[in-house]
């Protein structure tokens, strides 16, 4: 810590303090607890043209380049909101207000600005609350619930979040799931590892987690080792590490194997979990795979973990372990768009207010085997209207906004309205029996799940 005095800072800092005040007598000493000198933070720093600023840009000092003269590649931004609501620059931190999701979308936006690549790491705070989120790829999650800063916790919050920043996970934990079966979650899941894997070199994981169907485990064609997910499951004396497999492919030209990804698959000892006795023997419940995976962020860019349908045990346990949803649907079934609403109002807030860290969240939705030729779906006008129909009544319901989870562009005119989609394909269904992605096989194949991991997570 410096010799930053929080309880003087406390006793002067207004109740009613604009947006101004907290920057200069709350964030300013804040950057300095969290280790960056007065020349390596930048105020008002520009991100978008046409748009407000970032209250701040910060990047600590690699060589003798100082960042208050040099403001490029940043690391850490800070929006700020005031606590005066006569001024109009206050923010009621609840997480269901709009004031509160317009600010960390903009924190968002600022984020992924092509001038801020560098930053992994954003704040948003009022002086009175506090959030830290993380960037990965184009993805912005929060990595931490809304803190309510008091005299005496500040030193324990900036502690954390010194730890936080200090060691940034390198995967992305990415969880598969609809409520509704049949949706395309495997196949979804396999192609994209795939994509990401072999097109984009990363480093990919993927997880079988579905043991009453294993059919991610049937598609690769590969099996469970001698310690298997199951044995980790139960006992602490078994290493995650031992139960990975390699997913790999034989070489045309001269018959070698060449690895694409790593999975763990399914195994058929996983399956007794579906009784409520077999589940209690599981230390942690559904937190147990998460704990399990937490070693293996360091070791990976993306895990992608196949989940069952319906809210089990499997299929809580995948959402928990996850720093976001992909939920695949389907156009033409009414079914899967209300399940994946389910899992969006229900389901996730569930998780969520377990883990107090405000992860998961729920990536927009697409459609997948949409019976088109191109990539992105123009609704029909009675789609669309039968679509807004069900946001309209569900929003309304929950007084939740559900058009971010639908629409990547969202315009005043309802044809500017998109959804990505992953259209039908014969040669998807027939790689499954080759045991071969179609994304590592087909071109067509390749492109559609090229622009799914572009659209998504790839800035």
């Amino acid at each position: 810590m410096s010799d930053v005095n929080w309880q003087q800072i406390f006793r002067h800092l207004p109740q009613d303090a604009t947006e101004s005040l907290v920057c200069s007598d709350f964030v300013e000493p804040l950057l300095q607890e969290l280790g960056f000198s007065r020349w390596e933070w930048f105020p008002e720093f520009p991100t978008h043209p046409g748009e407000r600023p970032v209250h701040y840009a910060a990047r600590k000092s690699q060589t003798e380049i100082i960042f208050a003269n040099h403001p490029e590649e940043p690391e850490l931004l800070v929006e700020v909101r005031g606590r005066a609501e006569s001024t109009g620059d206050a923010i009621d931190f609840s997480s269901a207000t709009p004031q509160y999701q317009e600010a960390r979308s903009q924190l968002a936006r600022h984020l992924c600005a092509a001038n801020c690549k560098t930053a992994i790491w954003g704040i948003l705070t009022n002086g009175d609350r506090i959030q830290l989120f993380r960037k990965h790829g184009k993805v912005v999650f929060p990595v931490t619930s809304i803190l309510e800063i008091k005299r005496s916790n500040i030193e324990t919050i900036i502690g954390g979040l010194n730890a936080l920043i200090a060691s940034p996970p390198r995967a992305l934990t990415v969880s598969l799931y609809n409520d509704k079966g049949g949706v395309g979650k495997t196949t979804t899941t396999v192609n994209l590892a795939a994509a990401l894997a072999w097109t984009y070199q990363k480093k990919v994981l993927v997880i079988d987690f579905d043991p009453q169907q294993s059919d991610l485990t049937d598609i690769l064609n590969v099996r469970a080792g001698v310690i298997k997910l199951s044995d980790c499951m139960l006992s602490r004396k078994f290493e995650i590490e031992e139960t990975i497999q390699q997913y790999h492919v034989k070489s045309l030209k001269d018959e070698r194997l060449i690895p694409i990804f790593d999975c763990i698959p399914s195994d058929p000892e996983l399956e007794a979990y579906t009784d409520l006795f077999q589940q209690a023997k599981v230390q942690g419940g559904i937190t147990r795979l998460q704990r399990l995976l937490s070693p293996l962020v360091s070791q990976y860019d993306y895990i992608l973990i196949d989940s069952p349908a319906n809210w089990t045990f499997y299929s809580q346990s995948c959402v928990y372990a996850s720093d976001v949803v992909l939920i695949p649907t389907q156009h033409d079934n009414f079914s899967s768009l209300k399940n994946a609403i389910k899992v969006i109002q229900s389901y996730i807030p569930e998780i969520q207010k377990r883990r107090d860290d405000g992860r998961p969240i729920a990536l927009p939705l697409f459609f997948n085997s949409y019976r088109s030729n191109g990539s992105v779906f123009k609704k029909t006008q009675t789609e669309l209207d039968k679509i807004i129909e069900i946001l309209s009544k569900y929003s309304q319901e929950e007084e939740q906004d559900l058009g971010k989870y639908f629409y990547f562009q969202t315009g005043t005119e309802s044809d500017n309205r998109t959804v990505f989609t992953i259209p039908q394909s014969d040669i998807v269904s027939r790689s499954n029996f080759s045991h071969l992605p179609a994304a590592l096989i087909d071109k067509k194949a390749r492109a559609y799940y090229g622009a799914l991991v572009k659209t998504y997570f790839l800035a």
